[in-house]
C-alpha cells in the first residue's frame, strides 16, 4: 500500500466522521490559537516596551567619558610640547584626536559631544521667560541621533541655537509669571492658579527665527547680579517625539548650542560659582555620545573605545531584563496552550480508540488483502496527523480573530500598543497541532494493528 493510499482512506474517515472530526479539530484549534495568541502578545508587547525603552534610554548609543591615567600636575611648559606632555600624562583624556577616531570606527554612525552647560532663562524679545537646559553638541548631527526638524536645521554658525519643542512651550511674561507664583506663594492649594499655570506651561510661542537672550543668576549671594549673554538666533526647531505628549515635553525643556557658541556664552555668563560653564574646555570633552547602527554592535564598538583609555558605558542591561520577564511570560503562555492541547489530545485518543472498535471490519479485510500491521499503524497515525493539521489552520484562523478583538479593545480605551501575530508563531502553533495529533495516534494507531483479521470479519 503506498503513502498516497494511506492517505487518502485517512481523509475519507476524516470527511465520513464529521461529529468526531469536529470535536477533536475544536479542542486542537483552542490549544493552538492559544499558544499563536500567547506568543504574539507576548512578542509585541516586548518589541512595543524595547521600543519605548529604546525611545527613552538610547539603546543603540553608548556614553563615553575620560578614563583613568595620571592626572596633569597643571603648569610647565608652553606650545604644543606641553600639550603632549599633558597628552601623555593623562591617557584618559576624551580629546578631538580621540572623537575623530571613534567617529571613523566601523558600525558607528555618530559621535558628538553632548556636553552640559546647566540650567538658565531664556528671555525672549518680547520679554517672555522660560527656563532651558544649554546642552553643547554638534548642530548639524541632531538627525543622526534620531531627531527631526519641525522648522528649520541645524548650523554650527556662531550664535545659532535649536531648540527642542518643549523649549517652545509656556513662554510666559515676566509679570504674569511673578504674579502666578506670588498667589502660589501665599496659597499653594489655589486649584485656580494651578490649573492657570499648568495651562499655560503648554502654550508654545513662535520661536523659528526668532532671537533670545540667555541670562544667569550669581544665587551664591542673596540678590545675585544677573548677567544677559548676546542675543541669540533660533536656527531650527526640533519635532516633538512620537507619542509624546506636550505636557510631557514642557519638562524637558533644551536649547542646543555649537561649541562656539558655548564658548562666547561663557565668557558672557561665567560665575564663580557656575561650575559647568567655568570647566568648559576647547581641548577636551566631558563626555561624547555614539550612536552605533545595530544594538547587536554595541559591545564590539565599545571594546575598541575602552582600548583608547575611556570609558564607555550603555543601557543594554534594561533590554537584558526586558527579555528575561518576557521570556518568562512567554513560557507561561506557552504551557497554557500546551496544557489545552494535551486535554485535546486526549479527546483524540479517545474518539479514534472508539473509531478502532468501529472500524474492525474495515481493519479485518485490510489485512486479509495484504495489508501488513505498520500500513495499518500509517493510515491511523495519518488520519491524526489530518485532524492536527485541519485543527491547527482553524486555530490560526482563531489566534487572528482574537488579535484583532484586542486591538479594538484596546483602541477603544486609546492605549498606543497593537499587537500583531509574527510569522514564526504561525508554524510553532502548527507544529504542536500536528504533534498532539500524531502523538495521539499513535496509541489507538498500535490497538488497530495488532486486531486479529479473522475474529473481526466473523464478530461483524
Amino acid at each position: 500500500m503506498k503513502l498516497r493510499d494511506i492517505s487518502r482512506m485517512a481523509w475519507d474517515q476524516v470527511k465520513r466522521r464529521k461529529v468526531v472530526t469536529g470535536l477533536c479539530m475544536t479542542g486542537i484549534s483552542i490549544g493552538c490559537a492559544a499558544i499563536i495568541v500567547a506568543l504574539s502578545i507576548g512578542q509585541s508587547a516586548q518589541d512595543y516596551v524595547t521600543e519605548e525603552v529604546n525611545r527613552n534610554f538610547k539603546m543603540d548609543e553608548i556614553m563615553v567619558t575620560p578614563g583613568g591615567g595620571i592626572p596633569s600636575p597643571g603648569g610647565g611648559g608652553s606650545g604644543s610640547s606641553a600639550a603632549q606632555d599633558n597628552e601623555n600624562l593623562d591617557p584618559g583624556k576624551l580629546t578631538p584626536q580621540k572623537l575623530e577616531i571613534i567617529q571613523g570606527l566601523k558600525h558607528v554612525v555618530a559621535a558628538a559631544p553632548f556636553q552640559e552647560l546647566g540650567y538658565l532663562q531664556m528671555l525672549t524679545m518680547d520679554n517672555k521667560i522660560g527656563d532651558v537646559q544649554v546642552i553643547v553638541t554638534d548642530l548639524t548631527m541632531l538627525t543622526k541621533y534620531d531627531k527631526t526638524f519641525k522648522q528649520g536645521t541645524g548650523t554650527n554658525m556662531p550664535g545659532m541655537v535649536v531648540l527642542n519643542h518643549g523649549a517652545t512651550l509656556g513662554l510666559i511674561d515676566n509679570e504674569t509669571r511673578q504674579k502666578i507664583f506670588d498667589g502660589l506663594n501665599a496659597d499653594p492649594f489655589n486649584q485656580e492658579l494651578n490649573n492657570q499655570y499648568m495651562s499655560l506651561t503648554t502654550v508654545p510661542s513662535e520661536m523659528y527665527r526668532q532671537q533670545f537672550q540667555l541670562q544667569a543668576r550669581d544665587y551664591s549671594v542673596q540678590e545675585g547680579a544677573v548677567k544677559l549673554s548676546s542675543p541669540l538666533q533660533v536656527s531650527g526647531i526640533l519635532a516633538n517625539p512620537a507619542g509624546m505628549s506636550d505636557e510631557r515635553a514642557s519638562y524637558e525643556k533644551i536649547a542646543y548650542v555649537s561649541p562656539e557658541t558655548a564658548a562666547r556664552l561663557a565668557e558672557e555668563l561665567a560665575f564663580e560659582n557656575f561650575s559647568a560653564i567655568n570647566t568648559l574646555s576647547e581641548d577636551s570633552y566631558n563626555s561624547v555620545t555614539v550612536k552605533v547602527d545595530n544594538m547587536d554592535n554595541i559591545k564590539q564598538v565599545e571594546e575598541i573605545i575602552q582600548k583608547l583609555s575611556l570609558s564607555a558605558s550603555d543601557n543594554l542591561y534594561q533590554l537584558d531584563m526586558l527579555k528575561e520577564q518576557f521570556d518568562m511570560i512567554k513560557m507561561a503562555a506557552l504551557g497554557i496552550g500546551v496544557f489545552i492541547l494535551v486535554i485535546a489530545s486526549i479527546s483524540i485518543i479517545v474518539a479514534m480508540t472508539m473509531s478502532t472498535h468501529q472500524r474492525r471490519r474495515q481493519i479485518g479485510i485490510m489485512k486479509v488483502l495484504g495489508a501488513n500491521m505498520g500500513q495499518i499503524r500509517n493510515m491511523f497515525i495519518t488520519e491524526a496527523a489530518l485532524l492536527g493539521l485541519l485543527g491547527g489552520m482553524l486555530g490560526v484562523g482563531f489566534s487572528y480573530l482574537i488579535v484583532m478583538a484586542i486591538n479594538k479593545l484596546i483602541g477603544t480605551a486609546g492605549a498606543g500598543l497593537t499587537f500583531v501575530i509574527p510569522l514564526m508563531t504561525i508554524p510553532v502553533g502548527l507544529a504542536f497541532a500536528i504533534m498532539t495529533g500524531v502523538l495521539s495516534g499513535i496509541y489507538p494507531a498500535i490497538s488497530a494493528s495488532r486486531t486479529d483479521a479473522l475474529t473481526a470479519i466473523k464478530r461483524d
